[in-house]
């Protein structure tokens, strides 16, 4: 009989591709996750992971048993969602991981919305970019991840997770009141090739957005200055240190003495942001009202 448990372990070796990584996300010592591993190869009798210089890799053995895997805890979200909702279980706490603009534009609302349809449900938050909040679901975290899409995260049709649709927003140039383009109604991308630029660490969805549109206009974006707080990169766009692509959302509040804000010249790059829970759990009556909640928050934003 295959332990449950020990299949969360196999998918997080398989997510993490380190032993200790996986063992940090799970909250267990490495040497535990190993043993783990071990009785679960016992339980099927088949070698499931090979050690490597690079890490862990699964063996076709366990890339079959991990196939299956997803299914099976899809299927116990679906069982702990309808024993909870047997047991009317109105009441309880939810953590959701979102960035920075998706906490006040969808998150913030929703939390205030369910403090009047839903009061029995206590909203946790927390900080997060996209391309942390979608692990922290899936290795059991939090239980809502509002992320971006970006490259590398994982399929609208990955079978670990259930994507929610919110909204899609533009981004917007940000250049500095003396810019030779600050006259101009609209900003083709391609003209601001030469210029240096400002934006967000490799790694911050937003910067595979910038890097993608820049190549898409022809050029290689030359990144001379880098946040992740976009009200700092406004702040250096003021000071005429260079030009900065931002998403419309992340603007409103922002001090923007010094610069001028344009819509890009044709297609705008655009970040969809999206809800996502562990496969399964979306009917879970604590989850399902929150996915509800962010729904109707992001249509009223």
């Amino acid at each position: 009989m295959i332990e449950a448990r020990r299949l969360h372990i196999l998918r997080a070796v398989a997510d993490h591709r380190t032993v200790t990584a996986a063992a940090a996300a799970l909250y267990l010592t490495p040497s535990a996750v190993s043993q783990q591993l071990t009785a679960l190869e016992q339980e099927t009798g088949h070698r499931l992971v090979e050690r490597g210089a690079k890490g862990v890799r699964l063996t076709p053995a366990g890339e079959i048993l991990l196939s299956h895997t997803h299914a099976v805890l899809a299927q116990l979200e679906r069982a702990e969602a309808e024993l909870a909702a047997y047991g009317a279980g109105e009441a309880g706490t939810v953590t959701v991981a979102a960035f920075a603009t998706g906490i006040a534009q969808v998150v913030a609302p929703a939390v205030a919305r369910l403090a009047a349809s839903a009061p029995g449900i206590r909203i946790r938050v927390q900080d997060a970019e996209g391309d942390a909040s979608l692990p922290m679901v899936l290795d059991r975290q939090v239980d809502v991840a509002v992320a971006v899409e970006y490259r590398g995260a994982p399929a609208a049709d990955d079978p670990r997770l259930t994507h929610v649709p919110l909204y899609a927003e533009p981004f917007d140039a940000v250049v500095p009141v003396t810019h030779r383009l600050a006259d101009e109604p609209e900003v083709p991308l391609a003209e601001l090739a030469k210029d240096p630029w400002i934006g967000p660490y490799p790694g911050n969805p937003c910067h595979d957005v910038v890097v993608l549109a820049c190549e898409n206009a022809g050029f290689q974006p030359r990144l001379e200055h880098s946040s992740d707080d976009f009200r700092a990169v406004v702040a250096l766009a003021s000071a005429d240190v260079g030009v900065a692509l931002v998403p419309r959302s992340a603007l409103r509040g922002t001090d923007l003495t010094g610069v001028v804000v344009r819509p890009v010249d044709g297609v705008a790059p655009t970040r969809r942001v999206f809800a996502a829970v562990r496969r399964g759990a979306e009917g879970h009556p604590l989850i399902r009202p929150v996915l509800d909640a962010l729904r109707a928050a992001a249509e009223d934003a």
